[in-house]
């Protein structure tokens, strides 16, 4: 099996059947797959505080369950995208 060290040795396909080829007899590098992961630094969080109405974090909450997500995380993605988009749509970019 050959092992692919780095991200350019990664040819471009013409074909699923040609990647699917390819594959079968390379494999990524552990190392390779390891510094793709995206590792936020905690070192570097703020706590804060933040006061909801009840009914508001409770529908919160409820959504965040239905979609197996910690309420306090799915409120940093939407925090997150909402600023990426007012970054690049809105007045945040000057």
């Amino acid at each position: 099996m050959n092992r692919i060290i780095d991200w350019a040795s990664i040819p471009a396909f013409e074909t699923e059947q040609e990647e699917a080829e390819w594959w079968g007899v390379h494999q990524l590098d552990a190392r390779l797959m390891n510094a793709a992961l995206h590792r936020p630094d905690v070192r570097e969080s703020t706590t804060i505080t933040l006061r909801f109405d009840p009914r508001m974090l409770a529908r919160i909450k409820r959504l965040a369950r239905s979609r197996y997500l910690n309420y306090q995380s799915m409120i940093k993605q939407w925090l997150s995208e909402r600023l990426e988009h007012e970054m690049h749509h809105g007045n945040g970019g000057r």
